[in-house]
């Protein structure tokens, strides 16, 4: 690819000027990262040509990620992830995890198995890092239809990402789909607890309702999912769950509003 190859080029220019930190310089191009993706980039390659390297990889990954580029923002982070790897820096799993991240933005459900696969092999990810990896592992073996694989990813990441809303709203749906309206029940409840102005989570929580036969629940929750994000895909397919409520309308015939 390109990107590897001007990253190896610039890798191998020498270091200009002082060092300085590395902690300091990421902190400072992550947030140009956020805020202006194209001076992070500059500035990556900058500090690239000055001796950075993972990390500027890295910031580099983090801007083409703020512009939407998922494809180069994950490549972005497997060459950060590799470099690191091959100096044995415990970040590579972070890396590795980026990448996955990025990959399943970007649809390749099977690069972001392998990259996920190795950030949880590493074994040096921790806490809420290791619980999102557990989770994006999840949701590639929900798409490849390993269900019992993706229940045991969700459960391990409930332990050490708990607090995420998201966790429970995976664990919720998962659940819903493989027939546990009790479990699908139980954690929409703690999704909604800790988010409930997420628009997600409320069509979610009208689906198991309405797979549960509580069509005033049912709408209600998608009421207020088409209410709080009315203009996004979440808001319409919740527009169009509503849309089954009509004079012949039962709650044993009302639909899960899919599509997410």
């Amino acid at each position: 690819m390109m990107l590897t190859i001007l990253l190896a080029a610039l890798q191998a220019a020498a270091p200009v000027g002082p060092v300085e930190p590395a902690v300091n310089r990421f902190d400072r191009c992550a947030t140009l990262a956020r805020t202006d993706p194209t001076a992070a980039h500059v500035d990556a390659a900058r500090w690239i040509k000055s001796g950075g390297t993972w990390r500027a990889q890295q910031c580099d990954g983090l801007a083409y990620t703020s512009e939407g580029k998922f494809v180069t923002a994950a490549e972005a982070f497997a060459n950060a992830a590799r470099a690191a790897q091959l100096a044995h820096d415990p970040r590579a799993a972070e890396y590795f995890a980026q990448a996955g991240n990025a990959w399943l933005a970007a649809g390749e459900a099977s690069k972001a198995r392998a990259a996920l696969d190795s950030a949880l092999l590493l074994g040096t990810l921790g806490g809420l890092q290791l619980g999102e990896a557990q989770l994006d592992h999840a949701r590639v073996l929900v798409a490849a239809g390993e269900m019992d694989g993706a229940r045991n990813d969700i459960d391990r990441a409930l332990q050490s990402a708990g607090d995420d809303p998201l966790a429970w709203l995976l664990s919720a749906t998962l659940a819903r789909r493989m027939g546990n309206p009790t479990r699908a029940a139980t954690d929409i409840a703690e999704a909604l607890k800790r988010s409930p102005d997420d628009a997600s989570v409320q069509l979610e929580a009208g689906n198991i309702a309405a797979v549960s036969g509580n069509e005033a629940r049912a709408k209600e929750a998608w009421g207020n999912a088409a209410r709080i994000a009315p203009d996004t895909a979440v808001g319409r397919h919740a527009k169009a769950a509503l849309a089954q409520f009509g004079a012949t309308a039962s709650p044993s015939a009302t639909k899960p509003a899919e599509g997410r």
